[in-house]
């Protein structure tokens, strides 16, 4: 569920970054090429290549998981503090991504105690860094705005992700992050579908016009109907614990598209990144799965 994904059809607004919006310095923005307003063969291959590569590490090497959410976290954040730097909003990469790392794979060994202690360290190491990255003889410059922006993305990005890492070593834990996907794939199936074919209301217009209420209604049905079956045939679990996680997750990876739609608004650009044809950027991919992989790892947690 990547963002600017259309849960309708498109709704025009003068004001959508890469339409008639100024761009950002060197930015390039790709012609539409469907009504969904993005290049449908190359993101159907795009997304179904990564689809089954992770269902075969799921199957075979779970564990390997742990690595791709390494090195998605690392491109995702690198995108956005470029994107950040580039309108003038100088968070610190380094330690960004060097924390980030260590909120990924402390998840392993010490679960969620190491989670929260490498989130703290990153913090606290950003914190010094934007002190002193003037130097001594020099008072850093919009500290305050820079510091909560630096805190955000840490929170934003390797924190939330770093639940998808914790539900990979539960019991069953393969089968849990396949379940988790599986879902996500449904709702972005079914707001696809259902918003191109029938999309005429839109949701939230001022922050991105091309998702619509019908296409809400699509990923709310794929998604309960995809939930429903995965958490009985793989989890063996309770059938209603799936309609609970398929509601939900329509929420969430909705809220977690606007929220990057709105952040991407603020800095005038179409997409964080352009690694994947027909996608955008890594980051791009990931904003519905972020709060999406929080509140799985929750649900299977309290309920499984």
């Amino acid at each position: 569920m990547g963002s600017e994904r259309p849960l309708g059809s498109a709704v025009p607004d003068p004001s959508t970054p890469g339409e008639s919006a100024p761009k950002a310095i060197g930015e390039s923005v790709p012609k539409a090429t469907g009504k969904a307003g993005r290049n449908l063969p190359a993101a159907i291959a795009v997304g179904g290549g990564l689809g089954i590569s992770l269902i075969l590490i799921m199957v075979f090497a779970p564990l390997v998981w742990i690595g791709v959410v390494a090195v998605a976290l690392a491109i995702a954040t690198y995108e956005v503090a470029r994107r950040l730097r580039e309108a003038g909003v100088l968070v610190p990469r380094i330690p960004l991504i060097v924390g980030g790392q260590a909120i990924i794979w402390l998840g392993w060994p010490w679960g969620t105690t190491g989670v929260l202690s490498a989130t703290a360290g990153t913090v606290l190491v950003c914190m010094v860094w934007l002190l002193l990255q003037q130097g001594l003889g020099s008072a850093p410059k919009n500290y305050l705005r820079e510091l909560a922006v630096t805190i955000l993305v840490a929170c934003w990005l390797p924190l939330l992700a770093s639940f998808a890492v914790l539900m990979v070593l539960q019991d069953d834990g393969a089968g849990r992050v396949l379940v988790f996907l599986i879902a996500v794939v449904c709702s972005d199936v079914g707001g696809y579908v259902a918003g191109v074919l029938f999309g005429k209301h839109p949701m939230a217009p001022a922050i991105s016009p091309k998702k619509s209420w019908e296409g809400l209604a699509g990923s709310l049905l794929f998604c309960v109907i995809g939930s429903l079956l995965t958490v009985t045939l793989i989890l063996d679990a309770n059938s209603m614990i799936g309609v609970l996680l398929g509601v939900v997750l329509v929420v969430t990876g909705t809220l977690g598209d606007l929220i990057e739609s709105q952040v991407k608004r603020d800095l005038r650009i179409k997409d964080m990144g352009t690694l994947l044809p027909g996608h955008g950027g890594i980051m791009d991919r990931l904003d519905s799965l972020l709060p999406s992989a929080f509140v799985a790892w929750l649900i299977f947690t309290v309920l499984l």
